[in-house]
């Protein structure tokens, strides 16, 4: 493919290699420098490196020098991939790298990624929008050191008894649950809690918000997890059945099929 001098940000999935997209994978491949999320982003991905590459870890990094390495590769013509963790728009922090590339007149593209929250349902077996049980899902965190808007309380946005995924919320599960009550849930409210999805050490736990904080410190899971919230969690709808979509009811009608009547 035609790669050219700018900046890459590339979502490289949720932590299995393979699920990186076909299109990150070749800039990934061909890129002169390769600057990754090495707390997150499965290493593996850096095989796929060209020859002579430079790779570069980005944890122990401050902004301003992961700005300065990457704009000065574009200076010099050659081109960056930035890789994230899941998808660089939730939480990726790529608007101030994003900024400050505009402001050095550095060019940038941005290529999607699979995020956790759907590695996790998919990891589950689970739809979060069900219909009849919820259409909504809020992608959202619990507020720890870094505040949330004040109209954004989790208190508030619970009350619409929805599908609620918490990224970066574990080590305040209690915070949450609080908020949970607060807002009207009940105990045996359906709670999915996946760790480090599609990771070879991966923890998938199902359980109910009375107990999710006792589950999560039995499995010793502090980060790195997903916790969703919904109705559309619960372990029993696919045993239960009787959820269905219009879309694939034989006597409802859209644009490439004529439903059928029934008689009775």
């Amino acid at each position: 493919m035609n790669i050219e001098s700018k900046v890459y940000f590339i979502g490289a999935g949720p932590g299995d290699p393979e699920l990186i997209t076909v299109k990150g994978l070749k800039l990934l491949q061909t890129a002169d420098v390769v600057l990754f999320t090495d707390s997150l982003v499965n290493e593996k991905l850096m095989d796929e490196t060209k020859d002579g590459a430079l790779v570069l870890k980005s944890a122990g990094m401050a902004l301003e020098e992961q700005i300065d390495i990457m704009a000065g590769a574009v200076e010099e013509g050659k081109s960056v991939a930035r890789i994230h963790t899941g998808d660089p728009a939730i939480y990726g922090a790529i608007l101030e790298q994003m900024s400050k590339l505009f402001h050095r007149d550095v060019s940038y593209e941005v290529i999607p990624g699979v995020s956790s929250v759907f590695a996790s349902a998919a990891r589950a077996g689970v739809e979060l929008t069900v219909p009849e049980l919820t259409q909504t899902v809020i992608l959202t965190r619990a507020e720890g050191r870094t505040p949330v808007p004040e109209k954004e309380q989790l208190v508030d946005l619970a009350k619409h008894h929805c599908t609620v995924s918490l990224f970066l919320s574990a080590t305040l599960i209690k915070k949450v649950v609080k908020s949970f009550y607060e807002a009207g849930w009940a105990e045996d409210a359906p709670v999915l809690v996946v760790y480090k999805a599609t990771w070879p050490d991966e923890i998938i736990i199902r359980t109910t918000l009375d107990k999710v904080d006792e589950d999560m410190r039995a499995n010793r899971i502090t980060k790195q997890a997903m916790v969703i919230i919904s109705p559309a969690v619960d372990p029993k709808l696919v045993e239960q059945g009787g959820y269905e979509s219009k879309l694939y009811d034989k006597t409802f009608t859209h644009g490439f099929r004529k439903g059928v009547v029934v008689d009775g």
